[in-house]
């Protein structure tokens, strides 16, 4: 079978099956199983392998029941294991990072196309292990060879999934088109191409799911890989600092009520800017209980005896927020009170803005005062 596309004038792909390769054991030599199956590769060939036959060659697996709530407990102990944050849950659906970066369902655990009684875990080291197979290619069959190591992803915001590189040698995993200038003289200044995912979910076309067909060459992308491995695929995950959905909403909703409930309890040093502390106010005026009110009063307002305060505030404190709940306050009203001004507290943080919560007026239990 062969599957053709043009993606530029003049320029053609040839995305060809490896049939052949059979069932993989740990210890197996992927490079003899893959050069035997198809001794037609050429020097500039992309080689898309399926992640699992690395998994099951380097012995990834682990043993679990073969059914029942022995198997689940089995498969959530593996999870947690290979989860360094949990990104978002959704009944029984866990999306999480990985140690190497990827987010994905389930950390990449995968059941199928393999014994009821195993599991199949991603590479240890999924650029290493497409090092290690260009190398035995070139060094023991002559042939060079780009390497993608594949596995499948679902999308945000999209259905259905698709495959994408988790390792990557010989080649650059993305293309940076920056600097460049379009037909129209336009000069491009974000566009980077992810051509390593776009190579495995081509060669995803072939293999399938069903077909035991782990291995497919692309041919015509490379006149020739690179001199060494390259970068590989880590330069496909993103980094944390420019992630805007690092957190699902529920997730992200939890992290913020933690944040609140451990900020620490002390006033700025410098005086805050009036404006992000109406902002702050501002942000909570619509989710507080009714009759809950906030106001902004400064350090003058309390020696001038504009505001009914007892003396004694910080000296580092350069600004107020006078806290009141509605009337009459009984314990219900209170304790909504108290998430009220953590809220607040919150927001002003959210603004750059410390606080601390100072004792309530001598003359009165039913207030609360920041210090910020």
């Amino acid at each position: 079978m062969r599957l053709e596309t043009l993606p530029v004038p003049g320029a053609r792909l040839e995305i060809l099956p490896v049939p052949g390769i059979g069932h993989v054991a740990e210890g197996d030599d992927l490079a003899a199983l893959i050069a035997t199956a198809a001794p037609w590769l050429r020097d500039g060939d992309v080689l898309v392998v399926t992640s699992k036959i690395v998994s099951k060659a380097e012995g990834r697996l682990v043993d679990v029941p073969a059914d029942g709530p022995d198997r689940q407990a089995a498969r959530d102990e593996i999870l947690a294991a290979e989860t360094v944050r949990v990104v978002a849950t959704r009944g029984a659906t866990r999306i999480v990072q990985t140690r190497h970066g990827f987010v994905m369902a389930s950390a990449g655990i995968d059941a199928s196309n393999v014994d009821k009684t195993r599991l199949v875990l991603l590479p240890e080291d999924p650029d290493a292990s497409a090092r290690a197979l260009r190398a035995g290619l070139r060094d023991r069959y002559g042939v060079d060879v780009a390497v993608v190591v594949s596995d499948t992803m679902g999308r945000p915001w999209r259905n259905g999934l698709t495959d994408v590189a988790l390792g990557v040698a010989g080649m650059d995993a993305i293309r940076d088109h920056r600097g460049e200038v379009d037909p129209y003289g336009n000069e491009l200044v974000l566009t980077q191409m992810a051509v390593a995912d776009e190579l495995a979910a081509a060669g995803e076309l072939i293999k399938g799911k069903c077909d035991q067909m782990p291995v497919a060459v692309i041919r015509g992308y490379l006149t020739a890989p690179l001199p060494g491995d390259g970068e590989g695929a880590g330069v496909l995950v993103r980094d944390s600092s420019m992630d805007l959905f690092s957190l699902g909403t529920a997730e992200a909703k939890a992290a913020g009520l933690a944040a609140a409930a451990t900020l620490a309890d002390r006033p700025g040093g410098t005086p805050p800017d009036p404006a992000a502390v109406d902002r702050a106010i501002a942000t909570v005026a619509g989710v507080v209980a009714p009759g809950t009110v906030f106001t902004q009063v400064t350090d003058e307002d309390v020696r001038t005896g504009l505001v009914a305060v007892v003396a004694g505030w910080p000296a580092e404190a350069t600004a107020l927020v006078l806290c009141s709940p509605p009337t009459p306050v009984g314990p219900v009203q209170l304790v909504r009170f108290g998430a009220d001004v953590q809220r607040l507290r919150t927001a002003l943080a959210a603004q750059g803005v410390p606080s601390q919560l100072l004792p309530p007026p001598a003359h009165t239990t039913a207030a609360a005062t920041l210090a910020l």
